[in-house]
């Protein structure tokens, strides 16, 4: 009789976890990644706490969909980390796949990284499996030497340039004018992130920049004075005439989000001469699609609106 009692009450147990398999599952996946395995360091003074339409952060880190495993790599980076272990649920049963396809598609790693701080950004990301654990190592653009060279130094430029009085379009303008001025575009290279011309050191130090270079400088500057951006990229893929990409600001001004590109207002001359343009200065989509179509039908900036859904039209303006 005791025995039957037993297996009475072993049955039902059965029973009510299997009808609550998913609930008992999400909460052993927390209990296991919160206390046992899951290391959450904290993260570093360039995180950024926006909230964008094609990224979020991760609150959890416990993925089940492909978008969960970007917003956990989306936050991995954005929170400056070197390196962090997550794991896949049972649940999941295309996640370890899923983590592989995430791992090489170069495109959308690519546009994700540019939702980050420039100084938390990476170069290259290593990613590894055992069974349900996910490791991804992060090597970063910037060293630490770097980072603090170019702080001082656009600090400095502010305290030149820049008054506490200015509006916000001044300051952006200002330092817009700044670094076209006193910056040429490499025609040197063409490799991405291969030289300090493809970071903001180059920029800065050198007076050589390609678009990167151009697009880290503003950006690091829009972030010092709280101005929401991030940087937005064509790949080569989304190119019918060019072999490379192109890369340029995409920055939150007046309740609108705009674009921003110091490349193409900083064009290359024939004769050597330096010119400042503002064609390309805080210019709705339209706008810069009008530019671009002129006698040379420019293609840099036919972005992929998927990556950068604040530029569709339902939604230019954040709620």
């Amino acid at each position: 009789m005791k025995r039957l009692l037993v297996l009475i009450i072993c049955g039902l147990a059965i029973f009510y976890v299997t009808k609550n398999s998913h609930k008992y599952s999400d909460f052993l996946a927390n209990k296991i990644t919160d206390t046992n395995q899951l290391v959450i360091n904290d993260s570093n003074e360039y995180i950024k706490n926006d909230d964008f339409l094609y990224v979020d952060i991760s609150k959890d880190y416990i993925p089940y969909s492909y978008k969960d495993l970007q917003n956990i790599v989306y936050t991995i980076i954005n929170n400056g980390w070197d390196t962090f272990t997550f794991y896949c649920p049972s649940e999941y049963v295309s996640c370890l796949d899923d983590v592989e396809k995430l791992s090489t598609d170069e495109i959308t790693l690519t546009h994700i990284n540019n939702y980050v701080h420039p100084f938390n950004s990476f170069t290259m990301l290593r990613t590894s499996m055992l069974g349900s654990e996910i490791t991804v190592n992060v090597i970063h653009v910037y060293n630490q030497e770097q980072i603090d060279a170019i702080n001082l130094e656009i600090d400095r430029i502010m305290n030149l340039i820049i008054k506490d009085s200015d509006s916000t379009y001044d300051k952006i303008k200002t330092m817009h004018d700044y670094i076209i001025n006193n910056t040429r575009y490499d025609q040197t290279e063409r490799e991405w992130r291969t030289t300090a011309s493809s970071i903001a050191y180059g920029a800065l130090f050198d007076h050589l920049a390609t678009c990167n270079g151009y697009t880290d400088t503003m950006a690091i500057f829009l972030n010092k004075i709280g101005v929401i951006n991030y940087k937005i990229a064509t790949t080569a893929n989304d190119l019918q005439n060019s072999a490379t990409g192109h890369i340029w600001n995409a920055v939150y001004y007046n309740n609108e989000w705009l674009h921003m590109d110091l490349t193409w207002d900083d064009p290359v001359t024939t004769t050597g001469e330096d010119m400042l343009h503002h064609k390309y200065f805080l210019v709705t989509t339209e706008e810069l699609q009008r530019v671009d179509a002129g006698e040379v039908n420019i293609e840099e900036h036919n972005f992929n609106p998927k990556y950068y859904l604040e530029f569709n039209e339902k939604s230019q303006k954040l709620s």
